[in-house]
């Protein structure tokens, strides 16, 4: 995607906020039992979906509190903060971009949105930094609009952009629209990552949770073919005996 033009402070914003006052604060938080409990929790090894972030072990509680603290820091210092090696700098970070982009004008609202998107995979790069600000984010700006930039994110060949395909769909999932979530599904089906298939199943079982008749259909129609990770994920809030008969593969389709 083409790079656009940074977005400037807000006038009024209090520019002594910067990324590196940020750190600095954000370093004298940090525990370093936590930091070794955070590189396993998030599989951080040679291969695995986290290989290689960094953490500073601050717990999330603790990272909301300050992104709170830093709703005057201008858009400069949180894209900073987003290409930090550290997790809980870019947690930040994001956590500051989704308060930022429901307060911001229209035009504040997509540029956030668009630097976001030149920011996935390589920063926004694991499960927690796409499940807090997908949809609060992309599929904000999305609502009522093209949102073909979504089935582009579902066909990409990085896992990271795919999860955000389909955990943007959220923000239409919680207004009653299931198309685009449903449609996102059915292309991940034959996914071979776990954090996708869970992804996938916690947005049908999200769905389910507002209409259960669409969910249904949908499982109906696909279950014997689905992960089961992601059957499962799908079929939680159901009742036990719909939920054997799905794992079974015993329901007829409609």
């Amino acid at each position: 995607m083409t790079r656009k033009t940074p977005i400037a402070a807000a006038p009024g914003h209090r520019r002594c906020v910067t990324a590196a006052t940020i750190r600095a604060r954000l370093r004298s938080l940090a525990d370093p039992r936590i930091a070794s409990h955070s590189q396993r929790f998030f599989k951080t090894g040679p291969g695995d979906y986290g290989h290689g972030d960094r953490f500073l072990g601050i717990r999330v509680p603790v990272l909301r509190k300050v992104a709170r603290e830093l709703r005057a820091a201008p858009f400069a210092a949180a894209f900073a903060l987003l290409r930090s090696p550290f997790h809980e700098e870019r947690l930040v970070a994001l956590l500051m971009l989704v308060d930022r982009y429901a307060r911001g004008t229209a035009a504040e609202q997509r540029q956030i949105h668009e630097q976001y998107l030149e920011h996935v995979p390589k920063h926004v790069n694991n499960w927690d930094l796409v499940d807090s600000s997908a949809h609060y984010i992309v599929g904000a700006q999305l609502e009522g609009g093209d949102r073909g930039v979504l089935y582009e994110l579902a066909r990409s060949p990085h896992l990271w952009s795919r999860r955000v395909a389909i955990i943007a769909t959220f923000w239409f999932i919680k207004r009653g629209s299931f198309d685009d979530t449903l449609a996102i599904a059915e292309l991940l089906l034959d996914d071979r990552e776990d954090l996708i298939h869970k992804a996938t199943g916690w947005m049908l079982r999200e769905v389910g949770n507002r209409d259960r008749a669409v969910a249904e259909r949908f499982l109906r129609r696909h279950c014997r073919r689905m992960p089961r990770t992601m059957l499962r994920y799908a079929i939680e809030k159901l009742p036990e005996r719909t939920r054997r008969a799905y794992l079974a593969g015993t329901v007829a389709e409609r």
